[in-house]
């Protein structure tokens, strides 16, 4: 059932397209390289074979991913993140940043490649040319929303 939100919100309007059940760890799955539906069903121990197709077609309709047919009989795709879906990383890398911090169990921690340390999100203004902090942060409507 997609809309469930119909308020004027990014938050809820972006639930919208990926907020129901699966459709983050396919994204995840794919982020890491797994790009067939074997692959992501593989790495995703426990979702049922219908729903991992009905979220791969509502996950390219959204456009955050494509599908290319790679075998024709019988018929086999692979998967690729629009730059849309690969936007998403950094969205992935705060909720597990989020767990790491969070979660009674640490599953996987995101960390700095070349000393291994873990690492924390920062925000940055393009404009200034600055780091800004939380506390510097607003939220303005946007004119398109208004």
């Amino acid at each position: 059932m997609k809309n469930l939100y119909e308020m004027p919100c990014n938050i809820a309007q972006t639930l919208n397209i990926i907020g129901d059940k699966w459709s983050l760890l396919i994204l995840h799955e794919m982020a890491a390289g797994r790009n067939t539906y074997a692959e992501i069903r593989k790495g995703l121990d426990g979702i049922p074979t219908n729903l991992l197709s009905a979220r791969l077609k509502s996950l390219e309709a959204d456009g955050l991913i494509t599908s290319s047919l790679y075998v024709e009989h019988p018929p086999r795709y692979q998967y690729q993140l629009t730059e849309a879906g690969q936007d998403l990383e950094d969205v992935l890398n705060c909720l597990m940043l989020w767990g790491a911090k969070h979660l009674r169990t640490c599953y996987k921690e995101l960390s700095h490649r070349d000393c291994g340390e873990p690492v924390e999100i920062q925000y940055y203004c393009p404009r200034c040319g600055k780091v800004v902090e939380k506390s510097e942060l607003s939220v303005l409507s946007s004119k398109e929303g208004m």
